[in-house]
């Protein structure tokens, strides 16, 4: 008997529930969510080059932007011993407006009453007392609204650590499995998806408009003054795109390189890397600004590499940061 017949007839004799056992490679929850299995498994984190090397791939950029980057190092091993199920898209518009309408959850920038961050065409960073990109805190701008179009398959953006947390919570008291952020080394771990690469499709960053939505062609004529860090390719949107718009990676996960900054659970160490446990890093006890990771819509691509880090406090909104939940389980 040939083996492959031989493990047909094996297959058929097993009994329907131990092939029920096998865990599913994805699920679909109460808020439309779509969860993929990423396996347990063991990777290199963070990031190595040298400032010369970036300079050489980045030579648009001063060089003092590349020893910011010093967070990045060492590369280590981290052993992520438990598979996971993370959400194969970022938070959409629709999800997180079906979680404020079923719980009453009243988000930051609505409770405060202080509003986040937006889009507005007569606003002049120049001119502003921040300087910051975008106009804010104002009572005009959340999640419902980041001074741009957005449709409910767009990812949700202006939300906080502490929305994304209260999200969580709320599904795991109703679904009865738990869901929470993922931790730093769960995201790269996933974003890399079996590569060592700066982006899931390689090193090259004029590359990076085909896996994702960052700072290019479309976005630079709103922001002149950041044209030279501007892809020169466009990628179809000048603000967030519908998830999943672009390639997925290795593990079948859309959007780890731009669209929306996600969230994750550890507190920002500098130093965490030098410390950092093998198995399962949880990041510092404590600290004083939360993580976020993957670049957004309006990300230089120096900045939507895998293994970049950048931290927020925990009550910002802002129109480039959303979420991307985990759910524990085989």
């Amino acid at each position: 008997m040939r083996p492959c017949t031989a493990l047909v007839l094996l297959c058929a004799l097993l009994p329907a529930a131990a092939l029920a056992a096998e865990p599913p490679v994805q699920f679909e929850n109460s808020l439309g969510m779509t969860f993929v299995r990423v396996p347990a498994g063991t990777f290199q984190m963070g990031s190595d080059e040298a400032p010369d090397t970036l300079a050489a791939a980045y030579p648009q950029y001063p060089a003092d932007r590349f020893a910011q980057l010093f967070d990045e190092a060492p590369v280590h091993t981290v052993r992520i011993t438990r598979p996971f199920y993370l959400e194969r898209t970022e938070v959409t518009v629709g999800q997180f407006r079906r979680f404020i309408e079923a719980s009453g959850y009243v988000p930051e920038s609505e409770a405060d009453g202080t509003g986040g961050y937006g889009y507005n065409a007569a606003y002049d960073p120049e001119k502003s007392q921040s300087g910051d990109a975008f106009e804010g805190r104002d009572r005009r701008y959340s999640w419902r609204n980041p001074g741009f179009a957005q449709g409910d398959d767009h990812p949700v953006v202006n939300i906080s650590w502490n929305d994304a947390t209260a999200l969580a919570r709320w599904l795991t008291q109703k679904e009865g499995r738990v869901y929470r952020l993922p931790t730093e080394a769960e995201w790269e771990y996933a974003c890399r998806a079996g590569t060592r690469t700066r982006y899931q499709n390689g090193d090259d960053p004029a590359a990076m408009p085909d896996v994702g939505n960052g700072f290019d062609a479309d976005a630079q004529p709103l922001w002149p003054k950041w044209q030279p860090y501007a892809s020169v390719r466009h990628d179809g949107n000048t603000f967030t795109a519908p998830v999943a718009s672009y390639s997925p990676n290795a593990f079948g996960l859309y959007d780890m390189h731009g669209n929306a900054w996600e969230w994750v659970a550890d507190w920002y160490g500098e130093d965490y890397y030098a410390r950092s446990p093998v198995d399962d890093p949880q990041g510092p006890a404590t600290g004083n600004v939360r993580v976020r990771r993957g670049g957004s819509w309006h990300t230089w691509a120096l900045y939507t590499r895998s293994s970049y880090r950048n931290w927020n406090t925990q009550e910002t909104r802002y129109p480039l940061v959303g979420l991307r939940l985990l759910s524990e389980g085989d």
